[in-house]
């Protein structure tokens, strides 16, 4: 039998709506398949986030893993999924299993798989453990079942994080930070990393709540009103955001300056490589932003692309000398550390940024984009009646007034122009075209957005 059609992974595990095809008994029909992957006698330990029935999923799909004789343990609360990647690692798992839908909305939940390293489970993996779904009935009642260990993991998790950081650098500055946890398992562990250092740590929305404020869990702009503000208005020298499983972040500066993740990513580059000395190339996918390759050309260090979906970094951070790679989204990966991205780390490095140059983030931001540039990076999602795919051969041949010297098309269409490029990608899921658009000024970049909705329209949606 080849699979079940209700269980897909997609770019970060299997995601779906809790009560419709998210439900326990598709749980267990996977975790029976992961269990069949896995093979007697092996280990995985399973994390956790903040949403609705999540400790109960992750509950469910540990009882099938036991009684498949595999030695399961398990978060004994909710947890980031780097700490669970991390815990994959140090505790010298087969797998890690984290029960979570990210950024989803709170109707959602999901289903990650984390490799031995602590990395995201390649597509090889995933597809064989879908051809694997239904084949045999989820296990029950086994005399060979191992019981599970609830364990907490979030002590190893801090320990490593503070001695990854630059303590002694950063334990006498005064920085005030505000950190928006959005609900979400990244809680208030950067406060529990920073303790017995002066930064004075405030948090918001660091409370569970299943239905995340009636917002999706995502740190962009738009969910971020309150955090500019109160960064704003309370003097904070740098405001964090993290997503629902903490693996994400976003950042405000001083006056209520929004800092995208492609920035972020940049200034990450410049402190490891400049502030730390590390060595390394750099990774960026291929919605990511041109800061970037003025960066690496500066740094005169190699950068890569790949498609989207952190796995592909991830992969690389294993086979490459990476110093750090990102997604547009906010997921950042650093060299020293597991495969994975981590909101609260790259949060923690900007700080330590800020304290090995003695300057406010916003400072910094404006040095680094005088210097590599001023980009101004533009997402929409175009939902469709129907699946379109624009045809290379259709795409328009320059770009508001300018040519387009270059097309890239191993995963969506992106045409290329002097300081300003369109990419066309369709969702693999539903009928949802993403379009994003860089250039030199917002004008310019929300004007692309536009000129891409009309390709698409012209090309039959």
């Amino acid at each position: 039998m080849q699979g079940n059609s209700e269980i897909k992974f997609g770019t970060d595990g299997w995601r779906a709506v809790i009560g419709d095809t998210y439900n326990f008994n598709n749980l267990r029909i996977l975790a029976q398949a992961t269990a069949d992957y896995l093979g007697k006698g092996k280990k995985i330990v399973i994390g956790f986030d903040t949403r609705f029935m999540s400790g109960k999923f992750a509950e469910v799909v540990a009882e099938v893993l036991s009684n498949n004789a595999i030695k399961v343990i398990l978060s004994d609360r909710p947890v980031p999924t780097p700490a669970l990647s991390l815990a994959a690692k140090n505790l010298k798992m087969d797998l890690g299993i984290m029960i979570t839908a990210s950024h989803n909305p709170a109707e959602y939940n999901g289903f990650k798989i984390k490799m031995p390293s602590g990395g995201a489970a390649p597509v090889e993996v995933t597809k064989e453990i879908e051809k694997l779904l239904d084949e045999n009935p989820p296990a029950q009642n086994s005399e060979q079942a191992v019981p599970f260990e609830k364990m907490d993991l979030t002590k190893d998790y801090v320990k490593f994080i503070r001695s990854y950081i630059d303590f002694k650098r950063i334990k006498n500055k005064k920085f005030k930070v505000l950190v928006d946890a959005m609900y979400g398992s990244g809680d208030s562990f950067i406060a529990q990393i920073l303790k017995g250092s002066q930064i004075k740590v405030e948090f918001m929305r660091n409370t569970i709540n299943p239905s995340f404020g009636g917002r999706r869990p995502e740190p962009v702009e738009d969910n971020l009103e309150e955090l500019k503000a109160r960064v704003k208005k309370e003097k904070f020298d740098l405001g964090i955001a993290l997503d629902g499983d903490a693996d994400r972040i976003a950042a405000v500066a001083p006056g209520g300056v929004f800092i995208h993740p492609q920035k972020i990513l940049g200034l990450l580059a410049l402190h490891l490589n400049q502030d730390r000395g590390w060595s390394g190339g750099l990774v960026k996918t291929i919605c990511g932003t041109a800061m970037m390759d003025n960066i690496a050309k500066f740094l005169k260090i190699k950068l890569y692309e790949t498609p989207v979906g952190f796995k592909y970094i991830s992969n690389l951070m294993e086979t490459q000398d990476i110093v750090a790679g990102g997604e547009e989204a906010g997921g950042m990966g650093v060299k020293g550390y597991i495969p994975e991205r981590d909101g609260s780390m790259a949060g923690l490095l900007l700080i330590e940024m800020m304290s090995c140059r003695n300057k406010n983030i916003l400072k910094i931001l404006n040095e680094t984009e005088k210097q590599f540039g001023k980009f101004y990076y533009v997402r929409s999602d175009l939902h469709l009646d129907k699946r379109v795919e624009p045809k290379k051969e259709n795409l328009p041949k320059e770009l508001l007034g300018k040519k387009v010297i270059e097309v890239k098309d191993y995963d969506g269409l992106k045409l290329i122009c002097e300081d300003q490029w369109l990419m066309f990608r369709g969702s693999g899921t539903e009928p949802i075209m993403r379009i994003y658009a860089e250039a030199k000024s917002l004008t310019q970049a929300n004007k692309l957005l536009d000129l891409g909705k009309k390709v698409i329209l012209r090309n039959g949606a």
